[in-house]
């Protein structure tokens, strides 16, 4: 795919997916506009950079499809002082996004080769406010926090309370929630101390993060 196609692809994404799915922020779309995605696609599937699918980026992982991804940074809202965590690193796609937008971006994946490789894609495409680090983040990642907004690149059967607790007051969470095939993307604003405001988004049917501890069953 040369590059005329690629800018071709990108036009038609922004015009049939993302603008179609009530993304109006000048700001995400220009930046989406300007982030050539394909440079963190798989090469197996860089053709298919700007089409409306998830694509796998090995280890069960998907990269998600990119209206869900414009949807999410117009819900977060990202100011240019904002310190943000992003849990399941992926390609790094999203934390370049995201580090655009923000002041520092830590992003975190379980799997140390899809860290090491989002880690090398970041660097090659000159983002440096981005820290890569490798664990498991499914319940929480506190180390670098509180934070100003939380993007979790991975659906979770529910929300861990140590996430809320690591959002500053005013901060915003972006997440997957439920069980398949019905989840919810929400948003949850952190209104006070004790106080969070859960907003539902849309519904969508993204993978699991790995290694999510499931629910408590209920005993009667």
């Amino acid at each position: 795919m040369n590059s005329p196609d690629l800018a071709g692809a990108r036009f038609n994404m922004l015009l049939n997916q993302v603008r179609a799915w009530d993304v109006s922020d000048e700001h995400v779309l220009d930046l989406l506009a300007d982030m050539p995605r394909e440079a963190f696609v798989p090469p197996a599937y860089r053709k298919l950079a700007y089409a409306d699918l998830m694509l796998p980026i090995g280890h069960g992982q998907v990269m998600l499809a990119p209206k869900l991804e414009a949807r999410f940074l117009q819900a977060l809202a990202l100011r240019s002082s904002d310190v943000v965590l992003e849990v399941g690193a992926g390609t790094g796609y999203m934390a370049a996004l995201m580090a655009r937008l923000a002041a520092f971006v830590t992003t975190v994946d379980v799997v140390p080769e899809l860290a090491e490789s989002a880690a090398l894609t970041l660097a090659e495409q000159g983002v440096r406010n981005v820290r890569v680090e490798t664990g498991n983040a499914a319940e929480g990642w506190p180390d670098h926090g509180p934070y100003d907004a939380i993007m979790i690149s991975g659906s979770l059967p529910e929300l861990p309370q140590p996430f809320l607790n690591s959002l500053k007051v005013g901060g915003r969470l972006a997440a997957v929630v439920g069980k398949r095939p019905a989840m919810q993307a929400i948003v949850v604003t952190r209104r006070a101390a004790e106080d969070w405001h859960r907003e539902v988004l849309f519904e969508t049917d993204v993978p699991s993060l790995l290694h999510v501890r499931a629910p408590a069953a209920f005993e009667f």
